[in-house]
């Protein structure tokens, strides 16, 4: 039985990691989880899994969630100890850092899981990753932190999962190239003259996946993608020059890596993250599943296309973050967060999102990243820049 925690256990990936543990009983035990403001949601989860330590996002959101615990137990007369119950930044990282696990999923949205995720790989703990900001942000210093204390870092979202799994078909001195797939989004097909039209709820509309706000508009711009590049250089210690991206609109073909001999392997699968999580918890092992399954009878066809720089130039600016490396990549992620909420709240168009990260990324200073409190300052530094452009726009 693996003992796990999980940051950020009321958002998507987190719900779905506890899907997981419920369709494989005896395989998992959940030692600690860390909830953001959905207290309600926290309530349940604790009661069904009895973590030893409960996490949530403020005091008040603690008090609420303590109550509530002793009113069921209460009435069912007591059939399982309290949790402890915690909140804040200081409750994340007693999750993350909790004797028992073995596993963390660093799953919590933003840079608020970096330093908890940091702490727990220098605790030696294994981590399931599904947080991009631990790699785009800080991929320099976590990676040293990983080598140092020698744990896994496994990738949750779906293109590195399939990078990870195509990669045990051979060594990396025989791999040519990491070709990322990427859906393409709502506006694959439309007309970059119609860009500046584009409003919210149609860039939420992604044809393939049910994410989050931020992550659909990211995959919209196709920045995500871009974040992804990034992260590939870290998890798999490769060049910018040996990282390819390509639209497959059906998403089936999760990413594939093309060997030296010229031969190509590909990872398919639904488009279920159930799948990729439980590859993360389950590694080296594969498990038996009932959950996911292809649907062969539905592919009907695998398309591919290059990606128009044009349309989507927050992939450029993400790899030449990549190129120019410091505090850039920190700084590009920041600032796609305040320009897609401003996009969200309708303050900004579509097409200022990537001007707005561009204005960030040529104001910011060039300092070295040394260490978490080197990242969190350049990231505080692009928010404050990003904001002040967004402003300046609006007036």
């Amino acid at each position: 039985m693996k003992r796990i925690s999980i940051l950020g256990s009321t958002g998507s990936i987190g719900r779905q990691t506890l899907d997981v543990v419920d369709a494989h009983p005896g395989k998992f035990q959940v030692v600690a989880l860390a909830a953001g403001s959905n207290v309600k949601l926290a309530i349940e989860q604790a009661a069904q899994f009895r973590p030893a330590i409960v996490s949530v996002a403020t005091e008040a959101g603690a008090r609420e969630l303590c109550a509530a615990l002793k009113s069921l137990q209460v009435k069912k007369n007591a059939p399982a100890p309290m949790p402890e119950v915690l909140f804040g930044p200081e409750g994340m990282e007693r999750v993350a850092t909790h004797p028992d696990a073995e596993i963390v999923v660093s799953a919590a949205v933003g840079v608020v899981g970096l330093p908890a995720t940091y702490k727990a790989i220098q605790l030696g703990k294994h981590i399931a990753l599904a947080n991009k900001e631990v790699l785009v942000a800080a991929g320099e210093v976590v990676m040293a932190a990983v080598k140092k204390s020698g744990v896994a870092l496994l990738p949750v979202d779906s293109e590195h999962n399939a990078i990870h799994q195509c990669l045990r078909g051979g060594e990396s001195k025989e791999v040519r190239r990491l070709v990322l797939t990427a859906s393409g989004g709502p506006f694959r097909k439309l007309p970059l003259s119609k860009f500046s039209k584009i409003t919210p709820k149609q860039a939420l509309a992604h044809p393939n996946w049910k994410m989050g706000q931020r992550i659909t508009i990211d995959s919209a711009t196709m920045m995500n993608k871009g974040f992804e590049v990034i992260e590939a250089k870290w998890l798999f210690g490769v060049g910018l020059d040996k990282i390819h991206v390509v639209i497959h609109p059906q998403s089936t073909i999760h990413s594939m890596v093309e060997f030296v001999d010229g031969s190509i392997l590909a990872q398919l699968g639904p488009t279920d993250m159930r799948m990729p999580i439980q590859y993360a918890l389950t590694y080296p092992e594969r498990v038996p599943s009932n959950t996911h399954a292809l649907d062969w009878s539905a592919l009907k066809k695998l398309d591919f296309e290059e990606v128009p720089a044009k349309k989507f130039p927050c992939l450029t600016l993400a790899k030449e973050a990549l190129r120019q490396g410091g505090p850039l990549p920190c700084a590009l992620n920041a600032a796609d967060e305040i320009a897609v909420a401003a996009f969200l709240e309708k303050r900004l168009e579509f097409l200022e999102i990537s001007e707005v990260i561009e204005k960030v990324l040529g104001k910011m200073p060039r300092t070295a990243m040394n260490s978490i409190e080197d990242v969190l300052q350049a990231d505080g530094e692009a928010r404050r820049l990003a904001r002040i452009e967004v402003e300046r726009r609006r007036n």
